[in-house]
């Protein structure tokens, strides 16, 4: 899966163009997804398929690289923001439209067994815990959150949203508000436990 050159610009379009259709089949289908309709779905054959992943763990492993290594380029990015209240929130914001994009919560077991996507997880922990102790340290953050809690609670805003049937799409930015106003630090009460 480590690619050792670059790969050219066509090659590298028709990669993010087969992720992106993997990533829609799997949401649809889960792990019971076709390598074949995934080939259907990209507009190339299956050999194509094979050819960038070996196996559908490689694909599966590519595509939760593909987001996590999005999200650590624009925590990243925000470590250094101006204002950083407002860059923990955009970042859960980017973290929320991503996740409902693609309801990808399936693919934890893939994380837990490829080295590759562990390391990136890893990275995405110390990025958000960075992010949050800037965050605390302005005061925008009560002083008992933790990166730890940020993490757990990036997939809430999509997940609360998916027990109703058929929710407005924006439905999870209210949710999305509720969880941020628990972590300023105003009117704020002790927490019963503490973080994992």
């Amino acid at each position: 899966m480590t690619r050792t050159r670059p790969l050219r610009a066509d090659a590298a379009r028709n990669r993010e163009s087969l992720l992106a259709a993997a990533a829609e089949e799997f949401a649809e289908h889960g792990l019971d997804a076709s390598i074949a309709d995934i080939a259907r779905r990209a507009g190339i054959g299956k050999g194509t398929v094979f050819r960038h992943f070996p196996t559908k763990d490689d694909l599966l492993a590519a595509i939760v690289l593909d987001r996590i290594g999005t999200l650590n380029d624009v925590g990243g990015q925000l470590l250094t923001a101006a204002d950083p209240g407002a860059a923990l929130l955009e970042f859960l914001t980017f973290a929320a439209r991503q996740q409902r994009q693609f309801d990808m919560s399936f693919l934890q077991e893939v994380g837990d067994i490829n080295p590759e996507v562990i390391a990136a997880r890893e990275e995405m922990f110390r990025t958000v815990g960075a992010l949050v102790d800037r965050a605390r340290e302005h005061g925008a953050v009560r002083d008992d959150i933790t990166g730890t809690d940020v993490v757990l609670l990036m997939c809430a805003p999509k997940h609360v949203t998916s027990y109703l049937s058929d929710p407005p799409p924006d439905l999870w930015q209210r949710y999305l508000a509720i969880i941020f106003d628990g972590l300023r630090p105003q009117g704020a009460h002790p927490l019963p436990h503490p973080s994992p």
